[in-house]
C-alpha cells in the first residue's frame, strides 16, 4: 500500500501541463533517433543530456525517459517499413514484421508492435512499482563490503550472462576500467594515466564515449554498408489499429512470455537486444505453426517487441534502487543522476521521493503518450527515411560533434568522441560488446572506492568480503556467475564425450 500511495503522490509530481509537453517531445525526438540509422537510444539520451544540466531533475529524467521510449518505437518503424533495424534491439522485429508489410499488412504490423510495445513497457514499470520500495529498504543494510559484492555481481554477470564471448566481456570492461581511472583518484588525491596532459586531468566523460561508440562508431559501420533506403509506404488509420487490437488477446501467452523475457532480461545485464531474440526464439519453438516464422506471422512481431520494452523498461529497477544500470541506456542515464547531483541507490526513495515517484509515474504516462505519437507519426518518420544517406550522414556526425563539444565546451573532446568512433567501429567489426565498456566507465570509479575502503576497513584483508551471510551470498553469486562459462563449456564438452562415446558403442 506504501508504493500505492507514493505512486499517486508520483503522479501528482508528473501530471501536468508543462511535463506532458516535455513527454511529447521527447518521444519525437525519441522516434526520430531510432528512426536515423547511426543514432540510436544511448547516444540520442547522451546528446539530448547536456541540455537538461539546467533543467529540475524531475522535468529532466521525464525528457530523457521518453526520449528513450520513442528510440525503441523509432527502431520499430524502419525495421517493418524499410527493413532496417534503427535499434538493435529491433533487428529480431524485421523478421516477420517486413515480411507482412511487403504483403499490404504494414499497418497491422505497426499496429501489433507498438500495441504489444505498450504492453511490454507496462509490464516493466508494474514490476518497478512493486518492488522499488522493498529492494530499495533491503539495500540500507549495505555498507561498502556489500556494495563492492553487488557491483562486483554485475560486472560478473556482464560476463556469465551477456551473450557475448565471456573473454571480449573481460577485454571490454577492462578498458572501460582503464578509462574510469584517468584523472585524479577520489581517495588518494593522486593523478594517474593523464601522460602530462592537463586536458585529461577532469577525466573522461562517459557521454564523449557514448557518443563516440554509438553514434560515430555505427555510423561508420553504416556507410561501410553502402545502406539504401527502399521502404514500403504506410498510412495508419483508427479504424485499422482498433481492428488490429481486438485480435491482440488472441496471443495473450505470447504477451505474458514475452513480458517475463523482458522483465527478466532487463533487472539483469541481459539487455533488450538480447530479450528480443530469445522471444522471438521462444515464440517459433512453443508455436503450432513455427514454418509460418519469417513469413509474416504476427507472433513473430508481438514476441520480440514486447520483450524489447519490458526489458527497456525493467532495466530502471536496479539503476534506481541499487545503482546498477542493466543497460548501456540505463548507464548514461545514471550518469545524468550523477551529474544532476543525485546518488542513485536506496537513500535516493528516501531523500528525494518525488523524484523518484514522480519518474516512475512519468513511465506509465510517458508509454501510452509515446503509442499515441508513434501511431499518428508513421508516415512523417518514414518519409525522413526516403533522404538520401548522404545527406543524412553528414547531419548525424555534425550532431553528435556539437553534442561532444556541448559537454564542456573543450574542442578536444571533439577529438576524443572521434577517437572512441573509431573504437566503436573496431569493437563493432571484431564482435565485441560495448554495453560493458559504459557500465565500467559509469560504476567503475564507485567500485573500486567500495572496495579500497572495505581493505581500510579490514586492514586489507580480504575476508571482509565473506565477513557476513548477506556479503557471503552475493559474493558466491557473482563467483557463480563469473565461473557460468566454464561450467557450461565444461557441460557441452561432457555431452560431447558422451555422445561420441555412444556412437562409438
Amino acid at each position: 500500500m506504501d508504493n500505492v500511495a507514493s505512486l499517486m503522490h508520483g503522479f501528482s509530481v508528473a501530471l501536468t501541463t508543462h511535463h506532458i509537453l516535455l513527454m511529447m517531445a521527447g518521444v519525437l525526438l525519441g522516434i526520430l533517433v531510432g528512426v536515423l540509422p547511426g543514432l540510436g537510444a544511448p547516444n540520442g539520451v547522451s546528446l539530448m543530456l547536456p541540455l537538461t544540466f539546467t533543467m529540475d531533475p524531475v522535468s529532466a529524467i521525464i525528457l530523457l525517459t521518453s526520449l528513450y521510449w520513442g528510440a525503441l518505437f523509432g527502431g520499430s518503424t524502419t525495421s517493418i517499413l524499410f527493413n532496417i533495424p534503427g535499434e538493435p534491439s529491433s533487428v529480431a522485429t524485421t523478421f516477420d514484421g517486413h515480411p507482412m508489410a511487403k504483403q499490404g499488412r504494414a499497418t497491422e504490423a505497426l499496429s501489433f508492435a507498438f500495441l504489444s510495445a505498450g504492453i511490454g513497457a507496462l509490464a516493466g514499470v508494474i514490476l518497478i512499482t512493486l518492488l522499488s520500495g522493498w529492494v530499495a529498504k533491503f539495500a540500507l543494510r549495505f555498507s561498502s563490503p556489500e556494495y563492492f559484492a553487488v557491483y562486483f555481481m554485475t560486472f560478473a554477470s556482464f560476463i556469465g550472462l551477456g551473450g557475448a564471448s565471456p573473454f571480449k566481456a573481460i577485454v571490454s570492461m577492462g578498458v572501460g576500467f582503464a578509462l574510469a581511472s584517468v584523472g585524479m583518484d577520489s581517495v588518494s588525491g593522486n593523478i594517474r594515466l593523464t601522460y602530462d596532459f592537463d586536458v585529461l586531468l577532469g577525466g573522461i566523460s562517459f557521454l564523449i564515449a557514448v557518443i563516440g561508440l554509438f553514434g560515430i562508431g555505427e555510423l561508420l559501420l553504416t556507410m561501410e554498408e553502402g545502406l539504401r533506403f527502399e521502404g514500403v509506404a504506410a498510412k495508419v488509420r483508427v479504424r485499422d489499429v482498433l481492428l488490429t487490437a481486438a485480435k491482440l488477446p488472441r496471443y495473450w501467452l505470447a504477451l505474458l512470455r514475452s513480458s517475463a523475457i523482458g522483465i527478466w532480461m532487463g533487472i539483469t545485464p541481459g539487455g533488450p537486444t538480447a530479450a528480443s531474440f530469445m522471444s522471438y526464439a521462444m515464440a517459433k519453438r512453443s508455436s503450432r505453426n513455427p514454418a509460418k516464422f519469417g513469413k509474416g506471422e504476427p507472433e513473430g512481431v508481438i514476441a520480440p517487441e514486447t520483450a524489447d520494452h519490458a526489458a527497456g523498461s525493467a532495466a530502471m529497477l536496479p539503476m534506481l534502487a541499487l545503482g546498477i544500470p542493466g543497460s548501456a541506456t540505463a548507464a548514461v542515464m545514471m550518469g545524468g543522476l550523477m551529474i544532476w547531483g543525485l546518488n542513485p541507490g536506496p537513500m535516493l526513495f528516501i531523500e528525494r521521493p518525488d523524484f523518484v515517484w514522480g519518474l516512475i509515474a512519468s513511465m506509465y504516462l510517458g508509454n501510452v503518450v509515446a503509442v499515441v505519437v508513434v501511431l499518428a507519426t508513421v508516415p512523417l518518420f518514414a518519409s525522413i527515411l526516403r533522404i538520401p544517406f548522404s545527406i543524412v550522414a553528414p547531419l548525424i556526425v555534425m550532431i553528435c560533434f556539437i553534442g561532444a563539444y556541448t559537454v564542456a565546451s573543450k574542442e578536444f573532446d571533439i577529438w576524443v568522441a572521434l577517437a572512441f568512433g573509431i573504437v566503436g567501429y573496431v569493437f563493432k567489426k571484431l564482435d565485441y560488446p560495448i554495453a560493458p565498456l559504459i557500465l565500467a566507465m559509469v560504476i567503475g570509479d564507485k567500485a573500486e572506492d567500495a572496495f579500497r575502503q572495505s581493505m581500510i576497513f579490514s586492514q586489507g584483508s580480504l575476508s571482509i568480503f565473506w565477513s557476513n551471510p548477506l556479503v557471503t551470498t552475493l559474493m558466491g553469486i557473482g563467483l557463480a556467475l563469473l565461473l557460468l562459462p566454464l561450467i557450461g563449456s565444461a557441460i557441452r564438452s561432457l555431452r560431447g564425450r558422451a555422445v561420441t562415446a555412444a556412437v562409438k558403442g
